[in-house]
């Protein structure tokens, strides 16, 4: 039986690099098996996937939405940077608008966009990541290539396509 599928937004090649050294850095090694990413919507069946790939192409067809970072924000034991995209927001509420009755509780409630550099760590570990970090990275510009399209493997991922945006 296939894994669920998972939509993330992609970020720009330099903006990844630096996101993905960051998470390399503090995220416990042993428990690392993605890189860094920007989770839209974290289980949709794998029978969605048909319907899941025209939206995502349709929804590529826009310019880049524009993002930055936010926050720093406190996991409890992990600390994750808060995007901040009003842009990224109604393209995520399009999707779901249009995947409505296919989503899971998770995937159909609020949404807080971010990007974990660091989770399931002692929280002493944590709170020291986030005085560390402070607010440095505060209104930074984060560049959003596109939409990924990937297959959960029991951990680890699989790329399926990345629609990238247009502009």
């Amino acid at each position: 039986m296939a894994g669920p599928l998972i939509v993330t937004a992609e970020f720009a090649p330099d903006d990844f690099a630096w996101l993905d050294a960051l998470r390399r850095r503090h995220y416990p090694a042993e428990r690392n098996q993605v890189p860094a990413h920007l989770t839209l919507f974290h289980a949709i069946a794998p029978s969605a996937e048909d319907e899941l790939r025209q939206i995502l192409k349709s929804m590529s067809g826009r310019p880049p939405p524009r993002a930055f970072i936010s926050s720093v924000m406190n996991l409890g034991g992990g600390v994750a940077l808060q995007v901040a995209s009003e842009e990224l927001d109604i393209i995520r509420g399009e999707i779901a608008e249009r995947l409505r009755g296919l989503l899971t509780a998770q995937d159909s409630v609020g949404w807080s966009a971010h990007v974990t550099i660091q989770n399931k760590a002692p929280p002493r570990e944590a709170r020291a990541l986030m005085d560390a970090l402070g607010d440095q990275f505060l209104r930074r510009p984060i560049h959003i290539s596109g939409i990924g399209l990937r297959r959960y493997l029991g951990g680890p991922w699989e790329t399926l396509r990345t629609f990238s945006f247009r502009g």
